[in-house]
C-alpha cells in the first residue's frame, strides 16, 4: 500500500465509542475519504467510530492520530499511527476539538455532544453524518464524501 501525502488539514472523526453496525460502514468511508483528500485524520484513539474511522483511513495509506484518555499509548486501536496518552479522561475532547479544523460527527453519544459544543463555542465547523440530534450551527451531511467535502469547505472558509 502506497502511503498517500498529507496535507497540513487535520480532521477529527468523532462519535461513539462502541461499536454500531449501522454506522460502522459510514465511518469507515468517512476514513476513507479523508486519506484520499490528503488529510490527517485525528480522534480518541480508541473503539467504536474511532476504530472504524481509522481503519478506513489506514486501508488506502492515510495517517492517523489518536488523542487517548488514559495513561497508555497501548491502549490505542490498531489502526492508529500516532497515539498520545493524555490521562485526561473525557477532557482529552477538548485536545481532540482543538487540534483539529474542522470535526465530523457519527452518531454518537453524550461525549460526542461535547466535542461538538466545544467546536461551536471556539469556532469549528462541524458536520454531522446520521445524527441522533439537532444542534444550530451542525451542517447535516447525507453521505461521506459529501461529510469530508463539507468539512474541507468550511476549512476553506476559515
Amino acid at each position: 500500500m502506497e502511503r498517500i501525502e498529507v496535507g497540513s488539514t487535520i480532521i477529527a472523526v468523532v462519535g461513539a465509542g462502541t461499536s454500531q453496525p449501522e454506522l460502522t460502514e459510514l465511518a469507515e468511508e468517512v476514513g476513507r475519504e479523508i486519506a484520499r483528500k490528503g488529510a490527517l485524520l485525528v480522534c480518541g484513539g480508541l473503539g467504536g467510530v474511532m476504530t472504524e474511522a481509522a481503519r478506513g483511513a489506514k486501508e488506502i495509506g492515510g495517517v492517523t492520530l489518536g488523542i487517548l484518555p488514559g495513561p497508555n499509548t497501548t491502549d490505542a486501536n490498531e489502526y492508529i499511527d500516532f497515539p498520545i496518552a493524555t490521562n485526561m479522561g473525557h477532557a482529552r475532547n477538548s485536545i481532540i476539538v482543538h487540534t483539529a479544523d474542522v470535526l465530523i460527527a457519527i452518531g454518537g453519544g453524550y461525549g460526542t455532544l461535547s466535542e461538538i459544543a466545544l467546536a461551536l463555542k471556539i469556532g469549528k465547523g462541524v458536520v454531522a453524518l446520521q445524527p441522533t440530534y439537532h444542534i444550530p450551527g451542525v451542517i447535516t451531511a447525507q453521505t461521506p464524501l459529501g461529510a469530508v467535502d463539507e468539512a474541507l469547505r468550511l476549512v476553506e472558509l476559515g
